[in-house]
């Protein structure tokens, strides 16, 4: 049986209130979309918007790029919501960011790189983490990407930003979204079955080539002793 998700209230965050500029500068993203009919130039522009969105700049690896993807996308076969799509669903971005953290930690990663904003208050993300729990990874990112919040912003041909990103990092000092590390969450580090993050081996102390025992230095000798006995 499907569980219901939780009831939790909006927070008044920055991209939800109506900003005050005059002309596009810093405090408004570059917006990347194919509603104009890109050039062979922008849509690769738009293509790299998309995997730095979603993957970040710190994941952007041979292994995580998809051409096929890229190739309909280009050919105006599917959509860019279906190119993003896509690259959640794939075993790169679950590996990544879905195998190496908890449900609680997954959950805020993909609200900020698919809708674009934080986590209203820790109420929302464990009800988005009921969703990935009760009805899989491929439910929880239908639920995004189909929802309201998303298609007002974005619709289907937008790539996803960061809405009014810039005022919260000068009042908090944080940095975009997309460019933040994807580190595993710290409770998910303390689990007791993560035993395959411990080094079992023995550790060896390095020593820097200036500082190795030349010949006729005694340690030299004390170690030749040793393996003898």
């Amino acid at each position: 049986m499907t569980i219901p998700i939780l009831n939790y209230t909006f927070s008044t965050q920055n991209q939800r209130v109506d900003g005050f500029e005059i002309c596009p500068g810093d405090e408004q993203p570059k917006i990347y979309t194919t509603n104009n009919l890109p050039t062979a130039t922008e849509m690769d522009e738009i293509i790299w918007a998309v995997y730095r969105q979603i993957f970040s700049e710190h994941q952007i690896l041979t292994n995580t790029v998809d051409p096929f993807l890229e190739s309909q996308l280009r050919f105006n076969q599917i959509k860019v919501k279906d190119f993003i799509k896509g690259l959640l669903l794939s075993s790169s971005f679950r590996q990544l960011n879905f195998d190496g953290n908890n449900n609680y930690r997954f959950v805020e990663l993909c609200v900020q790189r698919i809708l674009g904003r934080d986590v209203y208050n820790e109420r929302e993300k464990y009800a988005f983490s009921i969703v990935v729990a009760s009805e899989g990874l491929e439910k929880f990112i239908d639920f995004l990407l189909e929802s309201q919040e998303y298609i007002e912003n974005f619709g289907e041909s937008t790539v996803p930003y960061q809405r009014r990103r810039i005022i919260p990092q000068r009042i908090k000092g944080e940095m975009p979204f997309n460019l933040k590390t994807p580190r595993t969450a710290r409770g998910f580090l303390n689990k007791g079955n993560m035993s395959q993050l411990h080094w079992s081996g023995i550790i060896r102390q390095f020593r820097p080539q200036e500082k190795a025992p030349k010949a006729g230095d005694p340690a030299l000798f004390l170690t030749m002793a040793n393996e003898i006995f």
